[in-house]
């Protein structure tokens, strides 16, 4: 871990109870067996998307339907794709380090698992509310909430984020910077491909690196960045309104894949103050592919959102 990502959102006046709508009756039996493992997996017959409800519902895994090669890491609670923001030193400690108030979505840096507090599952879409864990104190932060929904279309992902400091301890925090979203990706993939000149979505050239040890910072100023292989195939994550991010590679033991300790990693970042009371609300887009399909599939979304 390096930074790590929290969603949380805080506990709405009318919480709704745990609900998961019911698959077609030939699917039943395989929900009922992901559910028992706390996973659950949205497939529209392109992509594929996983979460971990044992660990607020963090993304754990992402694929094409026809492959199911998942392009994630989630060795342990600060791997998934997840939210996390950060806030005023809070007296805990992390790597032999004093530490900050950092809420986490999947969980603490001890192990501590994030509560899942309602969701809705269905076929090709998912709402999760969850109670995040701060990262180095390992303690439940039940003064802010996390919410995620999740929607498959085509062959993106789309993920809206939502977090509240709205509990009745919230407190106001410095301006940090927060990570929109954390993103870790099997160590297989280890060529970061952004645009960071001055000509965004122009088509412009690429630029490629491999990140170091430890944190690196890069601006992509067309808001999107992908880990890829030599072949230039991998994943994309498009975050509207984020152009700066941070970075690394980690080699560990040099175990890859999605459980390995090996990683790579990069989360956009933006800057402000968490307030008391404060609601703070962004999107993600995945997707998986060329360098080049990449590129295109965020261009038309860009597009869209004019």
């Amino acid at each position: 871990l390096g930074l790590l990502t929290v969603t949380t959102l805080l506990a709405e006046t009318n919480q709704a109870a745990q609900t998961v709508k019911d698959p077609p009756a030939e699917a039943q039996k395989e929900k009922s067996a992901e559910l028992k493992t706390g996973k659950y997996y949205i497939d529209n017959g392109k992509v594929r998307l996983g979460i971990d409800l044992d660990r607020g519902g963090s993304v754990f895994y992402f694929a094409q339907s026809s492959t199911k090669k998942n392009l994630l890491n989630h060795a342990d609670e600060g791997r998934f794709i997840q939210q996390s923001y950060y806030g005023e030193p809070d007296g805990s400690v992390w790597g032999g380090n004093p530490w900050v108030w950092n809420p986490i979505q999947g969980g603490g840096s001890k192990g501590r698992k994030a509560k899942v507090r309602s969701h809705i599952l269905e076929k090709e879409s998912l709402k999760v509310v969850s109670e995040p864990v701060n990262w180095g104190g390992d303690n439940a932060m039940p003064e802010t909430e996390m919410e995620e929904r999740i929607t498959l279309e085509g062959d993106v992902a789309h993920i809206h984020y939502i977090f509240r400091n709205t509990g009745e301890n919230a407190k106001d925090h410095p301006e940090k910077d927060h990570e929109l979203p954390a993103v870790f990706v099997d160590a297989d993939y280890p060529n970061m491909v952004f645009y960071d000149g001055g000509k965004p979505w122009t088509h412009d050239k690429l630029k490629s690196v491999v990140p170091g040890w430890p944190n690196e910072s890069h601006v992509r100023t067309e808001e999107w960045g992908a880990y890829v292989n030599d072949k230039d195939w991998g994943i994309g994550v498009y975050t509207p309104g984020s152009t700066r991010c941070t970075d690394y590679r980690y080699k560990g033991s040099g175990k890859t894949g999605p459980e390995g300790d090996s990683c790579s990693y990069f989360a956009p970042l933006r800057n402000f103050a968490i307030k008391k009371g404060m609601t703070f609300e962004y999107d993600v887009y995945l997707y998986i592919g060329t360098i080049q399909e990449i590129r295109d599939t965020f261009y038309k979304l860009h597009e869209a959102q004019k």
